[in-house]
């Protein structure tokens, strides 16, 4: 099983929230927890010192879903944390009916915490005749009962623009670059995006560890399968660190990774925040020039990812812990990313 490192005690900002917030008397929330990712909400629990409200979401026998929030909760500033990963539907329904069941309940301020939103690569037209299915979902959640929405690293910057009601997006670069820091220390570094969409996110990555950028060029052919055709900047002797948002088929990271290799990459690794690993991904990573996968716990892991030396996740568990004491708290959330 891969190893899951701990953050806290390697982004500065959290930990000198977390001395900050043991002088101070404790701000009354709950926490519920959805079905989607158990062990992050109990993390996050843990983190917060809060114990995770009692409730229950079951399945009648046609699937549907029922929830019920088994204590008061009229008054309350409350947080539910479900990411909506496979199966999307599902866990998007779970989300939604806990929202209606929590604001039915009075509940003075719900925030709904997804720390990964499904649907966001459906975030503009494609076609003549296509949905933006992001702006729906953004709806759904907000129609359900939803006061604000906490969320790690959307797809694009604009869903923020799709809800209309206070939205955090927080990035996961506090969690990836001290654990870079220390794993490529004294090796000589280069952060690469793997296709132009990318380049904001690791760029900044970059500028933060003082390393140079380089970029995939990209062409897409048909829809789920990519071609690396060039890549802009000298790798050559380099160890190069591929840095995404989602990972899913793996297929772009992978024939990523084959080109570095072939331009004279000495090493490839990847830092990618949402480890959706359908279908094949696994294998196929495996059989790549990627020597370590390395994820968060945004989406609970598989067993095949488990089993395999290729793959480590890394928690979040501390940096969605101290934004949601900030909400409670009406404090700055961009200040953990000073």
């Amino acid at each position: 099983m891969p190893e899951n490192r701990g953050t806290a005690d390697k982004s500065t900002a959290i930990r000198q929230d977390k001395q900050l917030k043991t002088e101070r008397p404790r701000t009354p929330m709950k926490i519920i927890a959805g079905n989607a990712n158990q062990p992050l909400c109990k993390a996050i629990s843990r983190y917060l010192d809060v114990p995770l409200a009692k409730a229950s979401i079951k399945r009648f026998a046609d699937m549907e879903v029922f929830v019920d929030i088994d204590e008061n909760i009229r008054g309350e500033d409350v947080f539910i944390i479900q990411p909506t990963s496979f199966p999307a539907n599902d866990h998007m329904m779970e989300l939604l009916i806990t929202l209606d069941a929590l604001r039915r309940s009075s509940a003075r301020r719900i925030t709904a915490v997804i720390p990964y939103f499904g649907y966001a690569r459906q975030d503009r037209r494609t076609g003549s005749r296509t949905p933006i299915t992001a702006k729906l979902v953004a709806n759904l959640i907000t129609t359900a009962g939803a006061n604000r929405a906490l969320m790690l690293d959307l797809h694009a910057g604009q869903i923020q623009g799709f809800f209309d009601i206070p939205t955090d997006n927080l990035i996961a670069s506090p969690v990836f670059v001290p654990d870079m820091e220390q794993r490529f220390a004294g090796r000589d570094v280069m952060i690469v995006s793997p296709d132009i969409g990318g380049v904001v996110r690791a760029r900044a990555i970059a500028k933060r560890l003082g390393v140079e950028l380089a970029i995939i060029d990209k062409r897409r052919e048909h829809a789920g399968v990519s071609e690396v055709m060039n890549v802009i900047g000298d790798v050559s002797g380099k160890t190069c660190i591929l840095i995404d948002d989602i990972v899913d088929s793996a297929g772009t990271l992978c024939n990523a990774a084959v080109a570095l290799m072939e331009n004279g990459a000495e090493e490839v690794y990847s830092y990618v925040v949402h480890g959706v690993l359908s279908g094949s991904a696994v294998d196929r990573v495996e059989k790549s020039p990627i020597k370590k996968l390395i994820t968060t716990d945004s989406i609970m892991a598989s067993e095949a990812s488990l089993k395999s030396d290729h793959f480590e996740q890394l928690t979040i568990a501390p940096l969605l812990g101290e934004a949601i004491l900030r909400i409670a708290e009406d404090r700055s959330i961009s200040a953990l990313f000073k």
